[in-house]
């Protein structure tokens, strides 16, 4: 299978030419994001929180702390909606009401499961340090079992999943072609700047492959 099937709930109905369903694509826009937010409801009231995530094959782990109230609540197998949305470019009309975004945005629907097995816990700590600095989790010291006790991790399959993507430029009316403004896209793309030194890092530590990526001549996201 290499699309997630559309359901009555992640079918695109506003703009549908802008639908994915590939599951590449989706994997892809995942895997360039870093904060998701998640919306779920206790007793009828509705809260939106943002946290990070990684993936790991077609599951989205998250984690915190036990005592979070999103984590007890998404534990117990409420329902939730998580939306990850890259920016790619601001897209400047010769008319107000033509200004949009480039984007591309993930849905995903579902109920989440805890993450029990240690083995599979640690593995997705791995995931989510390494999807922040590839190569991190390999230089560090790794959580010890008191720390694994205080994480609880969650993961959320990716089977009620869709996108939506908005590329190209500005769609303006054919009365406003000639108005004598400047119209097309502001490219916006996420850099990492130089790194900053912890105030008490020992002398001489050596900077890890994993912090160069942070460095000014280092790649830009996304990746």
């Amino acid at each position: 299978m290499t699309t997630f099937p559309p359901s009555p709930r992640t079918q695109v109905r506003r703009l549908p030419q802008r639908a994915v369903y590939n599951q590449p694509e989706i994997r892809a826009i995942l895997d360039q994001g870093f904060l998701c937010h998640i919306g779920f409801t206790v007793n009828g009231q509705p809260y939106v929180i943002p946290t990070g995530y990684a993936r790991r094959g077609d599951e989205l782990f998250i984690h915190g702390s036990p005592a979070s109230r999103m984590l007890r609540n998404l534990a117990d197998g409420v329902d939730l909606c998580v939306t990850v949305t890259l920016v790619d470019g601001f897209v400047l009309a010769r008319s107000a009401f033509h200004h949009s975004f480039n984007y591309r945005s993930v849905v995903i629907l579902g109920k989440a499961r805890v993450v029990t097995d240690p083995d599979e816990k640690r593995e997705a700590l791995r995931c989510f340090t390494n999807h922040v600095a590839p190569g991190r989790w390999e230089e560090v010291r790794q959580p010890n079992d008191h720390e694994l006790r205080a994480t609880e991790v969650l993961a959320l399959p990716l089977a009620e999943a869709s996108a939506k993507v908005r590329k190209g430029g500005p769609v303006d009316d054919e009365e406003d072609m000639a108005w004598p403004v400047w119209a097309g896209v502001v490219p916006v793309r996420l850099t990492t700047d130089e790194p900053i030194p912890a105030p008490d890092l020992a002398p001489g530590a050596p900077t890890g492959p994993s912090a160069l990526f942070g460095q000014a001549a280092a790649r830009d996201y996304p990746r």
